[in-house]
């Protein structure tokens, strides 16, 4: 049983790996592995951020809208505003913060639950991004309303993060966001894992009341997870721009149901049973092979959506039907 908690994850993504290699005939190509691995970065960034409110024993519903928001607030400042890609990306991260500062002040001052805050934000963001263009994406030579034509364009050094990739052995190319996903779950990684204000963030996690006894200060944390999420959720953003070239107002519909599915599946990897930043990256890592294999496959995009629903109630059984069992032995 044991051995079933803590490796069965792992066993099925081995499987699907297997399986996927079999039934397609490109799908164990290093091609593949390249599209497979920019697929996930942008999920696997967001997904860091909602395992850092999870930590606290919150969620953020708000991440997916956050991120699209940086998208269309970046895309403005260069095309509408001609502003350089620094400005840009500082707009995003100080917006992003902000965005996490309000949620995390509506949580820990207002009382509001953490499903109800992020929610609000949520619409409120949604509602925010389309006020400027009438509900229009953002391109250069697009007609404002209030008639002007946009002559601002995507620097070349923003597109850069979005799609430019690093040289990796002979035919394997790593791209930008890759590199920025690796880089910040190691930094997110050691925070919660080895430093004071990690391991007392997870205390918070695992029991509020003990944690405000022993004089941590609660609000002060869970706040500084919000304000983590929102971050994290604008540098999502900011390299899905990047990568697209143009403010696409549709383009993060599924970002935060994927970056959910991550940080949860990640309760499931090595048994963890718990919000952790190696299970979440592997969640996003299993959504971008199960993905990318049905797409291989034909599978009709309408079944996607169900079938990561279907292994996400898996994984989910795994870390706690199983785990319960195992420690009633």
């Amino acid at each position: 049983m044991e051995l079933a908690i803590k490796y069965g994850f792992l066993a099925l993504m081995a499987g699907m790996l297997i399986f996927f290699s079999l039934a397609t005939e490109f799908f164990a190509t290093p091609r593949s592995a390249v599209f497979i691995f920019q697929s996930v970065s942008i999920t696997g960034i967001l997904a860091l951020g909602v395992t850092a409110t999870l930590v606290v024993d919150g969620f953020d519903l708000s991440i997916g809208s956050t991120a699209t928001s940086a998208l269309m607030l970046s895309s403005y400042v260069m095309v509408v505003w001609e502003m350089s890609a620094v400005w840009a990306v500082l707009f995003c991260l100080v917006m992003g913060a902000l965005v996490g500062l309000v949620n995390g002040l509506l949580i820990v001052k207002m009382k509001v639950p953490d499903l109800l805050a992020t929610l609000g934000m949520m619409f409120l963001l949604i509602g925010l991004q389309r006020i400027p263009t009438e509900g229009r994406s953002i391109s250069t030579g697009m007609v404002m309303p209030d008639g002007r034509v946009t002559e601002g364009v995507f620097a070349p050094e923003f597109l850069y993060l979005g799609r430019h990739k690093f040289d990796f052995f002979i035919e394997n190319l790593i791209p930008v966001s890759v590199v920025v996903l690796l880089v910040l779950g190691f930094i997110v990684w050691a925070f919660m894992e080895l430093t004071r204000h990690g391991r007392l963030m997870y205390a918070i996690g695992s029991n509020e009341r003990a944690a405000e006894l022993a004089g941590t200060n609660v609000n002060r944390y869970k706040v500084l997870a919000y304000m983590i999420s929102g971050v994290l959720a604008s540098v999502g953003g900011i390299l899905l721009a990047a990568r697209l070239g143009r403010g696409d107002i549709a383009s993060g519909n599924n970002l935060l149901l994927d970056s959910v599915a991550a940080a949860l599946i990640g309760f499931a990897v090595l048994g963890a049973a718990k919000p952790n930043v190696f299970g979440t990256i592997i969640g996003a890592l299993f959504i971008g092979i199960l993905l990318q294999g049905l797409t291989m496959m034909n599978a009709p995009y309408y079944t996607q959506d169900f079938v990561k629903g279907a292994v996400l109630v898996v994984a989910l059984v795994f870390t706690f039907a199983l785990s319960k069992r195992g420690g009633a032995h």
